[in-house]
């Protein structure tokens, strides 16, 4: 089995997000970036499956500018076999991006596509749906556990009530959620294997996938500034307080 892995350049969980001056978009000058927090999910789930036979080859695919070979040459650190850079310096909106990885899906062909379920700098939470619409292939979103058997994929999802597991026909679209699993840290001979490990580089023109956004951002504002708390000595302060400063009752 091939499994394909889509991972995420972003601005590390750590940094504290600037605003540009001109309030035109965040601010990634001298910023540390790291591999997206879920995508890191989506990288060890498939190592796992790797190590217990399921999975035969792992391929990591990535967005973004030619910075970004860095996280793909930490997923192979992780344990991928080939890599796989998609170079684009567009801000690029998640059709796109699903659009993007079809093209990759359709040459590659893997019998399993895993992604984390939302970038931490977008939030969307929409790439894996709309590759899954694109694809036809079926879906199991924010996935908490993971099991290959034949030729399905059963995946325990997480939801408003509860959890929900589905059966799967493969090939199939997996998106990870936080309780998958903990990623492992990557050890130094590996950090050096991953710098002989194949890495592509290709365009989306070379893939025949046009990436013009129908979507533009007109502002971008840090959130405001909030005022400290107060404590009360009482119900009826806090009634009143509630009443006449806050004038939410």
């Amino acid at each position: 089995m091939k499994i394909l892995v889509a991972v995420k350049r972003v601005v590390d969980y750590n940094v504290k997000v600037r605003v540009k001056a001109d309030n035109s978009g965040v601010d990634l000058a001298n910023v540390k970036m790291s591999m997206n927090p879920f995508c890191e999910i989506a990288v060890e789930e498939a190592v796992r499956l790797k190590e217990k036979g399921v999975a035969s080859e792992i391929v990591v695919v990535t967005i973004g500018p030619t910075a970004a070979q860095e996280q793909l040459r930490t997923a192979l650190a992780l344990g991928a076999d080939r890599a796989v850079l998609i170079e684009s310096g567009e801000e690029l909106n998640s059709l796109a991006v699903a659009k993007l990885l079809k093209a990759v899906v359709d040459k590659e062909q893997p019998q399993l596509v895993i992604l984390g379920k939302q970038a931490i700098d977008s939030d969307n939470n929409q790439t894996g749906q709309m590759l899954g619409a694109l694809t036809g292939y079926a879906q199991g979103t924010f996935a908490s556990k993971v099991e290959v058997e034949g030729d399905k994929v059963k995946v325990a999802r997480e939801i408003d009530g509860g959890s929900q597991t589905v059966a799967l026909n493969l090939p199939a679209i997996v998106t990870t959620d936080l309780r998958l699993n903990e990623p492992r840290y990557a050890s130094l001979p590996n950090i050096m294997k991953a710098k002989k490990k194949p890495l592509e580089t290709l365009t989306p023109d070379a893939l025949g996938v046009t990436t013009t956004s129908t979507l533009k951002t007109l502002k971008v504002e840090a959130p405001a500034a909030r005022s400290a708390g107060v404590k009360v000595k009482s119900v009826a302060e806090l009634v009143e307080k509630l009443k006449n400063e806050a004038k939410v009752i």
